[in-house]
C-alpha cells in the first residue's frame, strides 16, 4: 500500500498490483483491475496483466446527455466485464490517472467502496517496467448491483452559485492559460466553451500540485499545506472543477480521499457546461 498518513486506505503500490496479478488475471471477480484512458489505442499496445481496457469517452459517458452514465448503463457494463459490487477494483489510466481518477469518482458516486487507484497511473507502471501484455481479458460476465447515487460528491451548477453567493472554496485545477481565458483547453484538444476565464472568486491551483514528477501522490502532510496555503482547509463545501471533469477528479481525490476533507465536491459539468451557460458570471485574468 502507499502511505500511510493519508485519511483513507484508496491507493496501492505497483508493486503491490504485481504481487497481486494473478488474481487479476483470475476469473473469480474478488479483483479487478481496470486501465481507463481517453482512448484503447495505447492499452491495445499494452497494458497490465489482466487489466481491462475503459474507453473513458465511448464507455463512462452517456453521449446522448454528455453525462455519467446512469445506473442500469454502470452496471451493465461492470457485470459484463466480470466486475461486482463486491470487487476490489484498482483503476489506474494515463496522464497521471485523469481519466481514472474520474472513474474512481464514478465508482463512489455508485456506491462502490472497494476500490482503489493505481499511485502513479500507467506511466509510472510502463516507466519502470513493471509487467505488460496486449492479451485482453475475457471474464465470465457476473451481476452487479448498483447503490447510490451518492450525490453529497457531485456538484451541480446551483452548487457553483451557491459557493460564488457565500464565498465558499473553489478550486480551478486547469493551466494558468485557461484559468485566465487565455485559451479555452489544452494545447491540442477541442475547444468546449464559448467564453474563457474562471468562475468568480475561483483559486487557480492545478491538478499536478498534488502529485509527484512521477505521477504519485504526494503525502497527506504536503497536500495539506498546498491547500491550506489557498486557505482551504476542509471546514466548508469546496468545489473542484476543471474543463471536462477528470482533472478535477484528481483533485477530489485529494481532497476527498487523502485529506478527508467530506464536503469536497466535483463538478464534473466543469468549464463545459459553465463557460457556455448564458448569463452565468466569469472572471478573466489571472485573479491575482
Amino acid at each position: 500500500m502507499a502511505d500511510s498518513d493519508y485519511a483513507k486506505d484508496v491507493l496501492v503500490s505497483a508493486d503491490w498490483v504485481e504481487d497481486h496479478l494473478e488474481e487479476f488475471q483470475s476469473d473469480d471477480s474478488d479483483y479487478r483491475l481496470v486501465e481507463v484512458d481517453v482512448d484503447t489505442e495505447a492499452y491495445d499496445e499494452s497494458h497490465a496483466p489482466g487489466a481491462i481496457g475503459f474507453n473513458w469517452e465511448s464507455q463512462l459517458q452517456d453521449q446522448t446527455t454528455r453525462d455519467i452514465l446512469t445506473k442500469d448503463d454502470f452496471e451493465d457494463l461492470l457485470g459484463s466485464h466480470g466486475i461486482s459490487e463486491d470487487s476490489t477494483v484498482v483503476l489506474y489510466g494515463d496522464n497521471a490517472n485523469w481519466f481514472a481518477a474520474y472513474t474512481y469518482w464514478q465508482f463512489k458516486y455508485y456506491g462502490h467502496d472497494d476500490v482503489k487507484l493505481l499511485d502513479g497511473g500507467r506511466e509510472y507502471w510502463l516507466d519502470n517496467d513493471y509487467s505488460v501484455t496486449d492479451e485482453e481479458p475475457d471474464f465470465s460476465a457476473v451481476d452487479y448491483t448498483a447503490s447510490g447515487p451518492r450525490e453529497s460528491i457531485r456538484a451541480y451548477r446551483d452548487d457553483v452559485d451557491n459557493a460564488i453567493d457565500k464565498g465558499l472554496p473553489l478550486v480551478d485545477v486547469r493551466s494558468p492559460e485557461e484559468f485566465s481565458g487565455e485559451v479555452l483547453a489544452p494545447p491540442g484538444l477541442n475547444e468546449t466553451a464559448q467564453r474563457g476565464g474562471h468562475v468568480p472568486g475561483a483559486q487557480n491551483i492545478s491538478w499536478a500540485a498534488v502529485t509527484n514528477e512521477d505521477g504519485t501522490f504526494k503525502s497527506a502532510d504536503e497536500i495539506e499545506a498546498l491547500y491550506a496555503d489557498k486557505g482551504i482547509d476542509g471546514d466548508s463545501t469546496t468545489v473542484a472543477y476543471c474543463r471536462i471533469g477528470e482533472r478535477s477528479s484528481v483533485a477530489w481525490f485529494a481532497l476527498h480521499e487523502l485529506l478527508g476533507y467530506e464536503d469536497a465536491i466535483n463538478y464534473d459539468g466543469s468549464w463545459t457546461e459553465w463557460g457556455n451557460l448564458v448569463g452565468a458570471p466569469i472572471e478573466k485574468g489571472s485573479g491575482e
